[in-house]
């Protein structure tokens, strides 16, 4: 069974969590990316909760309509705040100092490359989707004969004032039509648009794009046991980016590439992703 809860951090904000699985299970964190919500981890909940783990998914910071400071003032959502906004989750679903699995797609996965860098101890395994590295993804991006610069130009819109009101106009048609033009369900897309279709969580949600520009977070070699999963039909993320992940993380590493999958891998291919996520976690217990 699968609740939805509000959790209070430290910090004084409240995120909506869809929680499962015993209280005192391993706690397995699961961040999102964007344009999604906490609806990605719909199909992973409760196959984990009936291993045994406590999977807690949040909508992030600005998704959360309780945990949504003013994106004006971008101070609020620079990296080093959602970074610890994950720890803080933690602590908020009585992990406090406990060491814990975390996952993580797409800016989930950015984050979470963060949380590995900077609290390495707390992270018995970590799992990315899609994200690479930012040292391999920021390589791939300065590389002028590869085709990342290409792929990821959508972030240079982002950070125009107009651009949330584009995507929202004619029933959000830019995000339907070009951010999950990837083969996403329908109904995934209409349960994502539920947290994020409306000015002020996206606003909030572009200005985590605002604040942290060029996605060029000085994270470090990873020490944590990672798991990566990519899909090769991803259009935002080229296998240049994907491959050379591997490079920056000196624990034991494993990468995995879902044939024919696109860029939103639990949408479009939940039950072998969450195969390897608990293949993953096994290896590594808490």
């Amino acid at each position: 069974m699968v609740d939805t809860i509000g959790l209070k951090t430290r910090s004084g904000l409240t995120f909506t969590t869809d929680v499962a699985g015993p209280t005192d299970g391993p706690l397995v964190l699961l961040l999102h990316g964007f344009p999604e919500s906490r609806h990605s981890w719909r199909a992973a909940l409760p196959v984990l909760a009936g291993a045994g783990y406590r999977a807690v998914a949040p909508d992030q910071r600005g998704y959360s309509p309780g945990a949504r400071p003013d994106p004006a003032d971008l101070s609020n959502y620079v990296f080093e705040k959602l970074v610890d906004d994950a720890i803080e989750i933690a602590a908020a679903a009585g992990h406090d100092g406990k060491r814990f699995h975390l996952v993580g797609h797409d800016w989930g996965g950015q984050v979470s490359w963060g949380v590995a860098d900077k609290h390495p101890g707390r992270l018995a395994s970590l799992t990315i989707l899609s994200r690479p590295h930012p040292k391999s993804f920021r390589r791939a991006l300065l590389n002028e004969t590869g085709d990342q610069k290409h792929r990821s130009r959508h972030h240079r819109a982002f950070l125009e004032p107009e651009t949330g009101g584009k995507l929202l106009a004619d029933n959000a048609k830019r995000l339907r039509d070009g951010l999950f033009g990837q083969g996403v369900p329908s109904a995934a897309l209409e349960e994502h648009l539920s947290v994020l279709g409306n000015p002020a969580a996206l606003e909030a949600a572009l200005a985590w794009y605002r604040a942290n520009k060029g996605l060029a977070a000085d994270i470090g070699t990873i020490r944590v046991p990672t798991l990566y999963i990519w899909g090769d039909a991803d259009a935002t993320v080229g296998p240049d980016a994907a491959h050379g992940t591997r490079e920056f993380v000196s624990a034991a590493f494993g990468m995995e590439v879902l044939p024919g999958v696109g860029h939103f891998v639990m949408d479009q291919a939940p039950a072998k992703a969450t195969e390897l996520l608990l293949g993953h976690l096994a290896k590594h217990p808490v």
